[in-house]
């Protein structure tokens, strides 16, 4: 993403609802070029246009979160990237650093399968030849575009995959990562019973917000990526729990 995207989707994240002609004259770019970058982002699904403002997208789907600390996210997911290999098969949990790791697989690996309980993602991801999605069975929740339910255990114990990517709402030192909908909390430990390991994806601003449903990883072998905003302490207390913590930016 060009630096001035980002600049764009900071301002809008931060006041909701910009003018185009204020944001152009911020940016020092006229509007015909600002109207072109928003409708670039929009394609994106990263915000709204409408009566001469730019505006968030809805925040609560995985569309609408894409733009709260787009570049941050864009690291974490290029970083976990790298851990995959061409023709190799992974699970991919639902969110916002999800589902740009698996754009990021899309455009630059080879004959990767992604397996998701994600619908967004399976869609965000159709564009590309690069990839093939198997999208797992369950109930669907119409806000995070997710399958969740009994259905997504039956359907995850058709596959064994080195990792698991997942994504949290929060975190409790000497808990872990926890998150907001239980049920979304229950796919990820159906999911992670079919992998050998867990790579949570977020950002580190999550490290001092937590949620009432525990993912309870205890038992697998867990690597963490984030950036390097993650607060010491939090840092200590997750490695004292075996989980392998990668800062990107260090």
């Amino acid at each position: 993403m060009a630096k001035r995207d980002a600049q764009i989707l900071e301002i809008v994240t931060t006041e909701q609802k910009v003018e185009v002609a204020s944001l152009a004259e911020r940016l020092g770019v006229s509007t015909v070029t600002m109207r072109k970058d928003l409708d670039a982002l929009q394609a994106k699904g990263l915000l709204l246009r409408e009566h001469g403002f730019a505006m968030l997208a809805n925040p609560n789907d995985v569309g609408g979160r894409l733009a709260y600390h787009y570049e941050e996210k864009r690291l974490i997911a290029r970083h976990a990237a790298q851990l995959v290999r061409d023709g190799e098969t992974v699970m991919v949990e639902s969110g916002s650093c999800c589902a740009l790791l698996a754009r990021e697989l899309a455009d630059t690996k080879e004959g990767v399968t992604i397996v998701t309980n994600s619908a967004f993602i399976a869609d965000y991801v159709r564009d590309s030849k690069r990839v093939s999605c198997i999208l797992l069975g369950g109930m669907y929740q119409q806000d995070s575009q997710v399958m969740v339910g009994p259905l997504v255990r039956t359907c995850a114990q058709e596959f064994y995959v080195d990792r698991l990517f997942v994504g949290t709402d929060g975190w409790i030192d000497g808990v872990g990562f926890t998150n907001a909908d239980q049920m979304r909390a229950e796919a990820v430990r159906c999911m992670a019973e079919a992998a050998s390991q867990v790579v949570v994806l977020t950002e580190s601003e999550k490290f001092g917000q937590h949620s009432a449903v525990p993912l309870r990883l205890a038992g697998k072998k867990v690597m963490l990526v984030t950036d390097g905003g993650i607060p010491d302490a939090a840092r200590a207390s997750a490695e004292r729990m075996g989980i392998d913590v990668i800062c990107v930016g260090e």
